[in-house]
């Protein structure tokens, strides 16, 4: 089986999950933060919903470098605008998977700021961790914020208190 597959059934599985839950996110507490140093929620589901496009930003460059962007958080206004972006990171990301060769998976991809580099590693390592991984360790954090607010949770690895599968 080609690489790029086993992201795609990777992503796509995980990508099911991220969509139930973005659909519940209480867009009125947007606001809402457990902490001073927190995100606040708003902010952390619109991180959900974009991080899946850093799939296409690993595959389809070698680098990234902050020094070069002017990156500005967007903060979704409702749960369909959560879902579009989410939507939209989610296709790009599918379609620079498709297109992917076994070979661009083992390239080296550098996360950089200017001259201060962060980390080099082999493409599918970054798409495990800097992509997958850390969506999913968002997205985890997201459910803590809405069970602290009593939002009822959706199933993701198996049932919930709220919702039997």
């Amino acid at each position: 089986m080609p690489l790029n597959e086993v992201f795609i059934a990777e992503l796509e599985n995980e990508a099911k999950a991220t969509r139930r839950l973005l659909e519940r996110v209480p867009i009125e507490k947007s606001d809402w933060q457990p902490h001073g140093k927190s995100m606040t929620m708003g902010r952390l589901a619109s991180h959900v919903a974009e991080i899946s496009g850093w799939v296409a930003h690993t595959l389809d460059a070698d680098e990234l470098d902050f020094s070069k962007m002017d990156y500005k958080p967007k903060i979704a206004k409702s749960n369909a605008e959560l879902l579009e972006i989410f939507e939209e990171n989610h296709k790009k990301a599918l379609n620079s998977l498709k297109n992917a060769k076994d070979e661009e998976f083992m390239k080296p991809w550098t996360l950089r700021n200017g001259e201060h580099v962060y980390m080099t590693l082999p493409k599918a390592v970054v798409l495990r961790s800097f992509a997958y991984s850390h969506q999913i360790h968002h997205r985890g954090q997201l459910t803590v914020y809405m069970r602290m607010n009593d939002v009822p949770l959706p199933g993701i690895y198996g049932p919930t208190a709220d919702e039997q599968m």
